[in-house]
Formats: C-alpha cells, structure tokens, sequence
C-alpha cells in the first residue's frame, strides 16, 4: 500500500493548474473579445489561439508527467544548445518578428513562438544538473558556480538586446535563487551581487525609455498619458472591482482604456470583474500551487530532483510576484505575462510542460 501512494501524482496541484489554466481562458476571452471583434472582426479569436496553447500544453504536460524526469539530467547540455539556437533565430531576417518595437518571437507559419520562455525551463533543469553533479565542487567558483552563471548571462544578453530586461531579470533572480537553494557559499553570493546589481541598475537607466517605466512607477500621475499611463489606467480597472466586481464581461477598462488587458494586465480585469474576492481567490490559487511545488522540492530524497522541483516553483514564483507587483503600481512596468493565465501560447504551453515535471516528480516524492 505505501508503495503505491508514492507513485500516486499530486493531484491537489494537478487541480490548482486546471482551475487557473480555465479561468485563463474565461478572462481572456472577456478581456479580448471587445479588441478581438473591432480589430479582427472575430470576437473568439484570441480564446481560439489560447485554447490551442492549452490543448498542446496539456498533451505536453501528460507527456513529462510519464516522462523519467531523470533524463533531463543528460538532456540538459542539448537543451541549453537549443535555447542559444532559439535566442539566436529571433535576430534572423525571416524568422523573427517586430512587434511594438521588440523582436522577441520567431515566427512560424500563423505560429508564433517566444524563446525567452523557453530559457527559463532550460537555465533551470540546466542549473539542477549542473548542482546535482558529484564532480563539483561548490566552494570552487570558476569550476562550478561560474558556468550555470555564465550560461544564464549569455542569455540575458541575448534577451535583453531583444528588448526584454523583465524576462531577463525574471530568469537571473530565478537563477540565482536557485544557485542560493543549491548551498553555494554566501561569499559567492555576495561577490555576484555586488556585481550584478550596478549592471541592471546601468540596463535600467540606459535606456531613456526604461529610465522614464522606473520613474514613472513612483509617480504615475506626473506624466498621466504617457509613461503613467499603464499603472493608472490598471489602478483604475482595480479600484471599481470592489468586494465583489462589476461583473464577469463588465469591464470599462477594456474598451481600449487599459493597454494589453489580455495579456499583461488580465489580472487588473480580474479585479475590475470580480471584484477583491474574485483576485484574492486567483492569487490563493497561485499559494497553492507555489506550496505544492516547494513541498516536492522538499520531500524528494534525490539532488537532481528536488532542485528542478525548486527551480521550477521558484522561476514561477518571481513572475507571478512581478507581473502582480506591476498591475498593483507596487514595481515598474516590465510586460511580462501572469503564468497559467494570460494570453501567450509559448508561456502557457512551457508552464503546463514544467508542472507535468512537477507532477512528475512529485510521484517520486519520499522514495528512498
């Protein structure tokens, strides 16, 4: 009998995934369809494109669920290989996409495809291998530490220049928690710190645009139409929700109000249609999944494993926080997405495929 609950997968957090993939999929039609009909003539255009996304992720997720997370271990040199190939073709004439002034997607076909989501499974399952060798020795940093930075540098350059400084920020504070969970010295840390810190501080100033998202959060109301505008218009979608919202399709804010309401700012239109209670709900939502993961991170009796389960759960983490801190005027406009959430086939499919490894692993939980 108790081996058989050991190979039963955790299906609380196989529920929690459901459920916020499904109001995704609610909230992205009621925030889009406004935008969908006007602009595309077809109202259920972006929830066909999302239901898509959701029906690969979910053959993507049964796929590792079944699939020995093991060998991720030996893939993981492939994989960093492939998100270097991917990162690259974003720059190549043909192949990748201007979109607002980033190239950030590839394009194939009527399929687009976002890489940056792809580097942060990779940079985690490659930072969990990596970790999980015998041969490293952690209080050596050239030979050890040093790589998984390196190769998670690499890519933020790349990703960077697309331009894109909040998945690339997202990627190296998931890294680097990850390099933290995996006991490198403090000195280390502290080293990489001192660092890294005037280097994002420069990226932010540097340019004037991100100069003006820094400022502009502390203040919106000083430039109202201009680099205020997204907190503003996301604060005032927020503040009429109220305890219990205007109501499922009600939204004013999506009448061309607040930019990107089905993407980055889905979860403004969560509070402006359901209210407090309706957000509160989709953020416990996230707790839960977020404890789930952890309680695999911990109760996995194997390295390798329970620093992907860490990885993973961290790397979702930082961007739920971040896309919240953003929508709440709490932390500077960066475009990212809420995972599970919002409209983006690449994020959604790459998710569902990390939580098929959650489950995956959570199978092996307590195994000896």
């Amino acid at each position: 009998m108790m081996q058989e609950k050991k190979r039963d997968f955790d299906f609380l957090l196989l529920l929690v995934t459901l459920t916020l993939m499904g109001v995704g999929l609610i909230m992205v039609f009621s925030s889009s369809y406004v935008v969908a009909e006007e602009q595309l003539g077809d109202r259920f255009f972006y929830l066909r494109r999302q239901g898509f996304w959701a029906l690969l992720g979910l053959g993507g997720m049964y796929f590792f669920s079944r699939f020995d997370y093991r060998h991720l271990r030996r893939l993981a040199p492939v994989l960093v290989l492939i998100n270097f190939i991917l990162l690259t073709m974003v720059f190549v004439p043909g192949l990748g996409l201007e979109v607002k002034d980033a190239q950030r997607w590839i394009g194939i076909g009527s399929i687009t495809i976002q890489p940056s989501e792809f580097t942060k499974l990779s940079m985690v399952i490659f930072t969990a291998a990596f970790f999980s060798s015998r041969s490293i020795k952690i209080d050596r940093f050239w030979s050890s530490t040093f790589i998984p930075v390196l190769v998670m540098g690499l890519s933020f350059l790349f990703i960077v220049q697309q331009p894109d400084l909040g998945s690339a920020l997202v990627i190296a504070l998931g890294t680097a928690t990850l390099i933290f969970v995996a006991g490198v010295p403090w000195q280390q840390l502290a080293a990489m710190s001192a660092l890294a810190i005037p280097a994002v501080g420069y990226l932010a100033i540097s340019e004037s645009y991100r100069f003006k998202r820094l400022i502009s959060f502390l203040d919106p109301w000083a430039d109202p139409t201009g680099t205020g505008y997204h907190i503003i218009q996301s604060l005032y979608a927020l503040g009429p929700g109220g305890l219990f919202g205007v109501g499922l399709g009600q939204s004013r804010q999506k009448f061309y109000y607040l930019p990107e309401p089905h993407n980055d700012f889905i979860f403004s239109i969560i509070g402006e249609e359901l209210g407090f209670i309706g957000a509160v709900t989709v953020l416990l939502l996230f707790f839960v999944l977020l404890w789930r993961g952890l309680k695999i991170a911990l109760t996995i009796n194997e390295i390798f494993g329970s620093l992907l389960a860490a990885g993973i759960t961290i790397m979702l983490g930082v961007q739920v926080l971040v896309n919240i801190g953003v929508v709440t005027g709490s932390l500077p406009v960066t475009g990212l997405n809420l995972p599970l959430v919002s409209f983006g086939g690449s994020s959604l499919f790459l998710t569902l495929c990390s939580i098929g490894i959650l489950l995956n692993l959570s199978r092996h939980a307590g195994e000896q």
